[in-house]
């Protein structure tokens, strides 16, 4: 069982800046794939990045491409997603979510959830 927590979000300006991390309980989270999502009120859960087990294959939405990076640290059980130039459109929950599968886009190929982060960028 892998338990994810998501801390780093909060209220920033557009065109600023966000870390968020995502710790993993699971001593094996290197050999999981980590994916980054968010959900704006009343729309679909979407995906945002994803990144392999390892770190070298990484792939985002297009609407986040070149704004926002995915990167881990497996010696700390934990997956990192910073957010720079932030829009207003990029206001969500979001959340990570781990699974065992190669990189993938769709929630539906993610066993496990965190509970979520909340990210606000005003205009």
């Amino acid at each position: 069982q892998v338990q994810l927590v998501e801390s780093g979000g909060g209220l920033v300006q557009a065109g600023g800046s966000l870390r968020l991390s995502c710790a993993a309980s699971e001593g094996t989270f290197s050999s999981y794939t980590m994916g980054w999502f968010r959900q704006a009120p009343g729309k679909e859960r979407a995906f945002v990045a994803t990144i392999s087990w390892s770190g070298v294959y990484t792939y985002y939405a297009a609407s986040v491409k070149g704004r926002f990076t995915i990167s881990r640290d497996n010696a700390k059980n934990t997956v990192y997603l910073q957010m720079n130039s932030l829009k207003p459109e990029d206001t969500a929950v979001y959340y990570c979510a781990a699974d065992r599968t190669a990189p993938a886009v769709r929630a539906e190929d993610y066993y496990y959830w965190g509970q979520g982060t909340q990210v606000t960028v005003s205009s």
